[in-house]
């Protein structure tokens, strides 16, 4: 899997240059470290609340290792760009407005002093997202870097349900996949697997992995999203890969006969299959409780309801656990509101507009596709998950997108030819007698 998803482009593209007879050498890459590095903020990201683990952790050691990850994680991006050298980006810079109405509404302490700690983390992780930007070249560098650390959370989530499946699956979620090595709740493992399944589909179409090694990623990750019924992650996936392949479809003939084949599956599945699906997507649940969202519309209608002051309403309370009366909030738009007002929707909603206005002005292209499934994925995501104002996996999916829209940097000017130097000419020896003959 590893080697497959290290190759590069098509033969004689850019991944080959410098590899041809008379062609300039190839610049260097990006260092190695920078892998560590992303792995180090996915594991920041990947929460301290979820599931009952095997072994049971403390909360408070696992919030000592994520916070750890991005201290570590700030370090090492600052040890390998000690010049800081950054790339103007449009992504980052919204985001590092955002701290302003978080930390504006956090200094008040409505939220306690917690507020004041997740706003240091926010800063945190920005300012390791701005010393990362220097490699932000367009190449899908970080698309690899997301599959194999996202790949890797899943295998112990895979190891857990093997080890122990009553933990894994356990009736306090239903039946639902969980995290029995890490505490991950079933929507976490079902954003993980999606996002991965769509990015690897995506790089086979555009021939930058080979079908074994995409095999090895989407058929586990396939059946470990089925296991979490997630619906969310399902319906991301879905639309996410019809935005994208829709992208490609009038550049790549491989595009075309994807999307003509996963509609023809797709339309014997619904037909053959209607009734178990149907039991899939609603699991167990009546039809009063999947209207309201699972109890989601109640907890929306009550914050919404809420009495607010105007400084509530432009900078909001405070960066909390994404919760309202007890109860998770389970929607972007409407935490951030409660966190950080109206003023953060206004920021969140402008990072969205312009990585989606970007993608679309872009010319037809793989990193184009793998944005646009990343971009929809997390706008889909949005409505009944939390994440997009705080540090969280659906920030680490828009900089992956952000990464692929960046223009490529410049080439560094060929240095001016230095002349040959002139060969000294001999002196020509002279015999007296000759030189005599001259004089006289």
């Amino acid at each position: 899997m590893g080697e497959g998803l290290r190759r590069g482009g098509l033969p004689g593209g850019p991944d080959t240059a410098g590899t041809q007879p008379g062609a300039e050498p190839r610049p260097v890459g990006t260092p190695k470290i920078v892998g560590s590095v992303w792995g180090l903020l996915v594991l920041n990201t990947l929460g301290s609340a979820g599931a009952k683990t095997i072994i049971p952790l403390p909360r408070s050691l696992i919030q000592m290792v994520t916070m750890g990850a991005l201290v570590a994680a700030f370090a090492l991006a600052l040890a390998v760009n000690l010049r800081l050298r950054i790339r103007a980006s449009a992504f980052v810079f919204l985001l590092t407005l955002l701290l302003v109405p978080s930390m504006i509404s956090s200094v008040n302490l409505e939220a306690g002093f917690g507020a004041l700690f997740r706003c240091a983390r926010l800063t945190l992780f920005i300012g390791t997202l701005w010393l990362l930007s220097r490699w932000w070249d367009g190449s899908p560098t970080f698309v690899r870097h997301h599959i194999r650390m996202y790949f890797a959370v899943l295998g112990s989530v895979a190891v857990g349900l093997v080890v122990s499946p009553g933990a894994a699956l356990p009736d306090l979620y239903g039946g639902r996949l969980v995290g029995a090595l890490w505490p991950l709740t079933p929507p976490q493992i079902g954003q993980y697997a999606a996002v991965i399944i769509g990015l690897t589909v995506l790089l086979v179409l555009g021939r930058r992995t080979d079908r074994v090694s995409a095999a090895v990623v989407i058929v586990p990750s396939l059946v470990l999203l089925a296991l979490t019924h997630t619906r969310t992650a399902t319906l991301g996936l879905l639309i996410g890969l019809v935005l994208a392949i829709g992208s490609l479809i009038l550049t790549s003939a491989a595009a075309r006969r994807f999307f003509t084949w996963t509609v023809l599956c797709a339309t014997v599945a619904a037909v053959g299959f209607s009734s178990a699906l149907q039991a899939w997507f609603l699991r167990g649940q009546s039809q009063e409780n999947f209207s309201n969202l699972t109890g989601r519309a109640k907890v929306w209608d009550a914050l919404l309801a809420a009495p607010r002051s105007t400084s509530e309403q432009l900078f909001g309370m405070g960066l909390g656990d994404k919760s309202f009366g007890g109860l998770p909030i389970d929607n972007s738009w409407l935490a951030v509101y409660q966190e950080q007002g109206l003023t953060g929707v206004a920021l969140v909603a402008a990072i969205i507009i312009v990585l989606a206005g970007v993608a679309l002005l872009r010319p037809p292209s793989l990193q184009r596709a793998c944005a646009i499934f990343l971009i929809s994925y997390c706008a889909i995501a949005s409505y009944t998950e939390a994440g997009l104002g705080d540090a969280s996996p659906y920030l680490l999916h828009l900089a992956v997108a952000a990464s692929l829209l960046a223009a490529p940097a410049p080439a560094p000017a060929p240095a001016a030819a230095t002349p040959l130097p002139t060969p000294a000419v001999p002196r020509r020896h002279i015999p007296r007698w000759a030189r005599r003959s001259e004089v006289t």
